[in-house]
């Protein structure tokens, strides 16, 4: 396998910078039959009696922390994922980390001392933080809620004016470096109107993390090396997907948590599944998701879901100026061979 097998042209003027209002009036690419061009508000016309709607409830963390070094000089923290469970130590990126040095203390714009750098990560490419700031994790939150902000992707350049724009409306914990963004297009009443054609929602947590701002560098993406993120599928999420007709995953990240549970047998845990072409799919029968950048292990799960077609359906997107990425329009897609 090539890059070229994971890239097309994304044209910058159909990279999203703002949401559309209201969530449910984004554009909707049905893909499980031919192709409609639909709103998301016509879901409806598309799930019903049996269908099981699984949705990650992972809530973003005000996780950019924008810092500075005791002689000056701008840092930019971006918490990746707890190291603990009192929520001291971090997995970070740092920016610039190339001189960072174990032991240095990062301080916010008033000289208050908030994080120390403990060092690199095992990994290499991250660091680990740890909070200095506050004496529990309830203070540490509330610090870390105080000084961070909303850690939107690098090509969104916009000011989001509202947070919670950036989060779905069934969010629960904060935990997530990145929304998990099929999700960001429901609204209450439209998960109201699913549920009267008789679909149901069950939840799983998968915590967003690192793979989610890396593209794929190696010239064969197959080698490229993905990073364990944590999951969390309740019992009874995974009793109802037994039970279910279908099962429509509301995004990428509920993909790997589903697959990840039938792949190691385990509820919860750290997941390195990497889906590409090939993959043997046992729970996912049909995707929402929204537009992925080229190069992606995003792009690489979309060609392993529809296979080939998936040059196609962009294609299509691309020529009806559908808006791409995180603040982008969704399509849904039929699993390949279903």
């Amino acid at each position: 396998m090539q890059l070229s097998d994971i890239d097309y042209h994304l044209p910058e003027e159909l990279i999203a910078q703002h949401p559309v209002e209201p969530r449910d009036s984004a554009r909707l690419l049905v893909a499980l039959d031919g192709i409609e061009h639909r709103r998301v508000s016509d879901l409806v016309d598309h799930v019903g009696e049996g269908d099981l709607l699984v949705v990650n409830e992972t809530r973003v963390l005000p996780a950019r922390l924008d810092l500075r070094r005791v002689s000056g000089g701008r840092v930019e923290v971006l918490l990746l994922e707890a190291c603990d469970e009192v929520d001291e130590r971090w997995e970070a990126l740092v920016r610039p980390g190339r001189k960072m040095r174990a032991g240095e203390v990062l301080v916010t714009d008033d000289g208050r001392p908030f994080a120390e750098v403990e060092g690199r990560a095992a990994a290499g490419d991250t660091f680990v933080v740890r909070i200095v700031e506050g004496e529990s994790a309830v203070d540490r939150r509330a610090a870390i809620g105080a000084v961070g902000s909303v850690p939107l992707p690098p090509y969104i350049t916009a000011p989001l004016g509202n947070r919670e724009r950036y989060q779905t409306v069934y969010s629960k914990r904060e935990a997530s470096a990145a929304a998990p963004t099929a999700g960001l297009h429901f609204t209450p009443e439209l998960m109201t109107a699913i549920e009267n054609r008789g679909a149901r929602f069950a939840p799983v947590e998968l915590v967003v993390g690192l793979d989610t701002f890396k593209p794929v560098e190696e010239e064969n993406p197959l080698n490229h090396r993905i990073h364990t993120e944590r999951y969390s599928v309740p019992e009874s999420t995974w009793a109802a997907v037994g039970e279910a007709r279908r099962v429509v995953a509301v995004g990428t990240t509920s993909c790997r948590a589903l697959e990840s549970v039938a792949a190691t047998g385990r509820l919860e845990g750290r997941t390195d599944l990497f889906i590409t072409p090939g993959f043997q799919w046992r729970v996912v029968d049909v995707m929402m998701t929204n537009f992925h950048m080229p190069r992606t292990t995003l792009l690489l799960m979309i060609s392993s879901f529809v296979g080939d077609s998936w040059r196609d359906i962009y294609a299509e997107a691309v020529r009806e100026k559908y808006r791409f990425l995180s603040f982008g329009d969704a399509m849904l897609l039929a699993r390949r061979g279903r």
